[in-house]
């Protein structure tokens, strides 16, 4: 299959617009200089080990003492983002870093060298990190940088570079080694996600291909019968091909000169689709500014690479109003991206975006929206989210918040938690929305909090709200480092239960339906009473037992749970789980899967969940009390929050905020009376 046509002639236009932004600007391709623009251009420096707001919240109170929590964003957005990512270090050195010690009586370079094939350029970063307490200027290839006291830089040097410091020369043999030049082939029959890591933690890859980092930064790329150069020195070989597969690993030492084939492949854990199940990724981005330029046939090769069935590449902004792919939504808007066959669908769609009132994802979308965002560059908070939700419906798409919450909370918290404080993109309207039907879906799994935001789940379907799990990840392949968000897109998943062959339709139709779960790797099933999830068990008012079975299948599962209405109604070993239960009033049932890191998993830890199935009494829907109430003030702290927070200039906005919320509360209070 060829997967790099020729571009429509706007799209080539854009994506040369964006590599002229990268080239002036950088990562953050001139996005707006807030708190998380620039905490882009520590990417490639800081993971998940690295505590950056820790290290910045730090640094701003030694500045400006007695900053307040609602001042240190704008405040971290102010600091020398290179002196961040030295503090953050701690002195560790990284595979694509070394650092030109200056310390009073001493200036020398620490580095882990990488090895060089010979004819080949090598580029790194140098840390000029000083611990003087006067300036210090440090001359590379000519140009003269100032260091402040107890200061750091960041400059991009090559094994050409000279460097000066005191008025001498600093010698740079220390960052790399001379390596005799093989040649790998590599062949798995099918499209895979390869990784080829030699000492040092150094990565390897094909000519021209981007230099990426999943989560546990590990390098990859993908495609099948890939030829690379390498040195001839043992490297460990990995393949595999989404959460589907297991994974398969070899070392090789490749002699100089020649090349060397080397053919494995993963082998399967599950095959979904031969259940009618396809697995979709609803949240991500091929461009969103970043280091490199994300193109279709990028997006082409992970989605093949991964098995990914369903991929929704969504145009959206940063902080500004420009909007990343409008090009490439105008243009494919309601049709299959080139590279999809009979198991393979991409779209472009959409993600709208308000700070304060959360961020949604938008999935078959007919045409481009009129409107994508509300609230940024000064620009009201208005209208209300619903009114984004009723034009993309009107477009055709299926709907759900992404990245919803991101404080940690569990069923005992209150609403103050999820809803957090300040323009953070937590789905603070979903509680009116999905009341109102306006919206289709959460997504469960996320690079955020997912069990802050299963908690918010269960709490909308205890309180009588119907909405499908779904799982987007927010992965840009516009960044080759960037933890989870530089990871493959699909390392979480929704699948959905498929009337039929598989579309772009019949996947909306069964999230629509509900007949869904959310994972990070785990295959998870749910049967009660024969019946799975989306469906509704109808008993009579007088209740009865009900038996539940829950199957997952993947290494990483530890444990599993079944929880309804009322809490965890049993949990058990990962190898399997029957429980019958005594249902005396409306409730639902769904399936949890559990665990601790592990590789397969892009994020802390591993997390599965289903839709539920709907358990009914003569017709009567779960409206448990305790969750209505939760809703109900819900409801009337975010109320206050966006009268106190909100960009609202006229008189009618909030008035309009407020319409919204009271016929959220209508209904809630509605399922209420019937009680």
């Amino acid at each position: 299959m060829d997967h790099d046509p020729p571009l429509p002639e706007r799209v080539a236009r854009s994506l040369g617009e964006y590599r002229a932004l990268l080239d002036e600007h950088g990562p953050t391709w001139g996005e707006a200089p807030i708190m998380f623009v620039q905490q882009m251009l520590t990417n490639p420096y800081l993971t998940r080990r690295h505590d950056f707001y820790g290290v910045a919240s730090k640094l701003v109170l030694a500045a400006h003492p007695g900053t307040p929590e609602s001042e240190l964003d704008d405040r971290i957005a102010e600091l020398d983002m290179d002196e961040v990512i030295r503090n953050a270090l701690r002195g560790e050195i990284l595979d694509n870093m070394a650092a030109l010690r200056i310390s009073p009586g001493r200036v020398f370079v620490e580095a882990m060298p990488q090895a060089v094939l010979p004819g080949r350029p090598f580029a790194t970063s140098l840390l000029l990190d000083s611990s003087r307490d006067r300036p210090v200027t440090v001359t590379v290839d000519g140009v003269p940088h100032e260091v402040r006291p107890g200061g750091a830089r960041m400059v991009r040097i090559t094994s050409k570079s000279t460097v000066e410091v005191d008025g001498g020369q600093v010698g740079l043999a220390v960052l790399t080694r001379r390596a005799e030049a093989a040649r790998l082939r590599l062949r798995a029959g099918f499209p895979c996600r390869w990784s080829v890591l030699g000492g040092n933690d150094q990565g390897w890859y094909p000519e021209g291909a981007p230099h990426r980092r999943d989560y546990h930064r590990m390098p990859y790329f993908h495609g099948d019968d890939i030829v690379l150069d390498v040195p001839a020195e043992p490297l460990t070989l990995r393949v595999t091909r989404g959460m589907e597969y297991g994974t398969a690993e070899t070392v090789v030492i490749p002699p100089p000169g020649r090349e060397t084939v080397v053919e494995m492949s993963p082998a399967r854990l599950y095959d979904a689709a031969a259940r009618g199940w396809y697995g979709g990724d609803m949240h991500v981005h091929l461009n969103w500014a970043g280091d490199v330029v994300g193109t279709p046939a990028d997006a082409a090769a992970v989605q093949h690479g991964e098995d990914l069935h369903v991929l929704n590449l969504v145009a959206g902004n940063i902080a500004t109003p420009r909007v990343y792919d409008a090009e490439a939504l105008a243009h494919w808007a309601g049709r299959d991206l080139p590279w999809s066959d009979a198991t393979h669908v991409a779209r472009m769609g959409v993600e709208y975006r308000n700070d304060l009132l959360g961020h949604l994802f938008a999935f078959g979308v007919s045409a481009p929206p009129e409107r994508f965002h509300t609230g940024f560059a000064g620009a009201p908070d208005w209208p209300p989210n619903e009114a984004g939700c009723a034009e993309l419906r009107g477009l055709g798409a299926v709907l759900g918040y992404s990245h919803p919450f991101h404080q940690v909370a569990d069923e005992h918290d209150g609403p103050e938690r999820p809803l957090d404080s300040g323009r953070c993109c937590a789905a603070r309207e979903i509680v009116a929305d999905a009341a109102l039907g306006l919206v289709d879906a959460l997504d469960v799994v996320n690079h955020s909090s997912v069990t802050g935001t299963a908690a918010v789940y269960r709490r909308l379907i205890g309180a009588g709200n119907r909405l499908a799990v779904t799982a987007g990840t927010d992965t840009m392949i516009s960044f080759t480092r960037r933890g989870s968000q530089s990871a493959p897109p699909g390392w979480g998943r929704v699948y959905a239960k498929v009337d039929g062959p598989l579309s772009a339709g019949s996947f909306a139709a069964a999230i629509r339906a509900g007949r869904t779960f959310a994972t990070t790797g785990p295959w998870l099933e749910l049967d009660v009473e024969g019946l799975g999830p989306g469906d509704t068990l109808d008993l009579d008012e007088r209740g009865g037992r009900v038996r539940v079975t829950v199957r997952a299948i993947g290494p990483e599962v530890e444990r599993l749970a079944v929880r309804t209405a009322s809490g965890t109604a049993a949990e058990g070993p990962p190898d399997g789980l029957a429980v019958v239960l005594d249902v005396t009033e409306p409730t639902y049932v769904l399936a949890i899967a559990q665990g601790g890191p592990h590789p397969r998993a892009m994020r802390a830890d591993v997390y599965a969940c289903t839709s539920p199935v709907y358990v009914d009494l003569a017709g009567a829907h779960v409206a448990r009390e305790e969750d209505v109430r939760w809703c109900l003030d819900w409801l009337d702290r975010l109320e206050e929050m966006v009268g106190q927070e909100g960009r609202l200039p006229e008189p009618g906005h909030f008035a309009d905020h407020v319409a919204l919320y009271d016929r959220a509360r209508a209904i809630y209070r509605s399922r209420l009376a019937v009680r």
